[in-house]
């Protein structure tokens, strides 16, 4: 996965996980989403312009642990994001074949 492509990605599962901030979700949901959307939040700035690869995907796989504990949240919309954002991450985790 080139670079650019990567942080593309990393943008879109923020974007998925920040979509769920204003939605009816349960509060144990809410507490792996936040938790997810923290790590995310640093990824996306322009400071990953420094980050090492190998950095980004320590970082997204802990995203994607904490996802893994969400059954539900009590909200169709906010199940599309998350199911999104768990999508993107195994996506991001799989190995480079470029």
């Amino acid at each position: 996965m080139t670079r650019k492509k990567l942080e593309s990605e990393v943008r879109q599962l923020y974007e998925h996980l920040a979509a769920t901030r204003e939605r009816p979700i349960e509060r144990e949901a809410s507490r792996w989403i936040g938790e997810a959307e923290a790590i995310t939040d640093d990824l996306v700035g322009p400071e990953i312009a420094d980050l090492d690869s190998s950095v980004i995907q320590n970082r997204i796989g802990h995203v994607a642990e904490l996802l893994s504990n969400i059954e539900g949240t009590g909200d169709s919309t906010a199940n599309e994001h998350v199911e999104a954002a768990r999508d993107l991450a195994t996506t991001i985790l799989e190995p480079n074949t470029e």
